[in-house]
């Protein structure tokens, strides 16, 4: 397995560092509960792997009853996630520690092995997330993230990893009329070890590490309404 340098060290002290405040306090109580506290450093970790610290920091704080307000807008966007084929769902915590939604896509369905095209298979299952997620959500904004298994060079892998990100990206906006500004994060991972996917007894699930990730987490748009108390 070959390395990439990692921030795993950066990550955790960003996320320490918001949890001294009684402002970070509030959201994590209000924005996602058991969820968003077993997912602090980067998502949830496991047969899954981690998942990568998604959004930036927001303007003004967040209390208990907006985080409590987003929380609910991510259930929905979650439970609608969860009906399109071939995806898998998760809650996760997003920079502010406000709950998240993780998409998963696995390669094996969207491309075929060593390629950035889309599977006709695909482009069917993202044309519904993006009809019954991601244009009805549209408060939410969006990161995608695209993986690799550790197999062949580090250099193919990232870029493989890049252009499937950019490939998925690219049919939403330009074929199921997903607004490019709701998608703030388009980027490849490449074979970053804290990312392969593991088995029970610890090796790679190669199959498996090759995948998109899709992110919904709440805009400043959302923040804002559930501050003023009007989110829904």
């Amino acid at each position: 397995m070959k390395g990439i340098k990692t921030i795993c060290v950066a990550l955790a002290a960003l996320v320490l560092a918001g949890c001294g405040s009684s402002q970070q306090t509030g959201m994590l109580a209000g924005g996602g509960g058991g969820a968003a506290l077993g997912a602090l450093i980067g998502g949830l970790a496991g047969k899954s792997g981690k998942s990568a610290l998604i959004g930036s920091a927001i303007g003004g704080a967040v209390g208990t009853g907006a985080g409590y307000l987003i929380g609910k807008k991510m259930d929905k966007a979650k439970a609608a996630a969860a009906q399109v084929e071939n995806a898998t769902v998760e809650s996760v915590t997003d920079a502010n520690g406000l709950q998240a939604v993780k998409v998963s896509f696995d390669n094996g369905i969207l491309f075929n092995t060593g390629k950035s095209a889309l599977q006709p298979a695909a482009q069917n299952a993202l044309s519904k997330f993006a009809n019954s997620v991601l244009n009805v959500y549209t408060d939410c904004d969006v990161a995608i993230y695209g993986y690799a298994s550790s197999d062949g060079s580090d250099q193919l892998n990232l870029d493989l990893s890049n252009n499937r990100a950019y490939a998925v990206s690219n049919y939403l906006m330009n074929t199921c009329r997903v607004a490019p500004a709701q998608i703030k994060t388009v980027k490849g991972f490449g074979e970053d070890p804290q990312y392969l996917i593991r088995n029970s007894d610890g090796s790679e699930n190669a199959a498996a590490s090759r995948r998109v990730e899709v992110y919904l987490y709440a805009s400043q748009a959302m923040v804002d309404a559930a501050n003023a108390g009007t989110l829904k």
